[in-house]
């Protein structure tokens, strides 16, 4: 006897995955979004891998959100190398976080 079991749920997921849970033998049931709700869902996403990443320093959880990332510029009709640029100005005015450099305090001098 076959028996049915169903698990839910209401995440964005990656374009193959409906194909590798058919090929396992389940049955995905998924949803096309509209606009809207897309982007509402990758921010959803992009906190969901941010803190995969941060529970466990894995790189593979980095790539998902960067891939994440590359989804929301896409969404924004932002190229790679358009937020290439963006970063690259941002670090060239601002710098990096290469000196590993923690702000404690800043202290402002009045005149009198």
């Amino acid at each position: 006897m076959l028996e049915n079991k169903s698990r839910k749920f209401d995440k964005l997921i990656r374009d193959k995955i409906p194909e590798i849970i058919e090929a396992s033998g389940s049955k995905a049931v998924i949803e096309v979004l509209d606009d809207e709700s897309y982007h509402k869902y990758l921010n959803a996403k992009l906190e969901e891998e941010l803190k995969e990443y941060k529970e466990s320093c894995n790189i593979e959880e980095l790539a998902d959100l960067v891939e994440v990332v590359y989804a929301l510029l896409d969404y924004k009709g932002v190229s790679p190398e358009q937020f290439d640029a963006i970063r690259t100005s941002k670090n060239v005015e601002r710098g990096s976080f290469k000196k590993k450099l923690l702000l404690k305090e800043v202290i402002v001098y009045i005149q009198d």
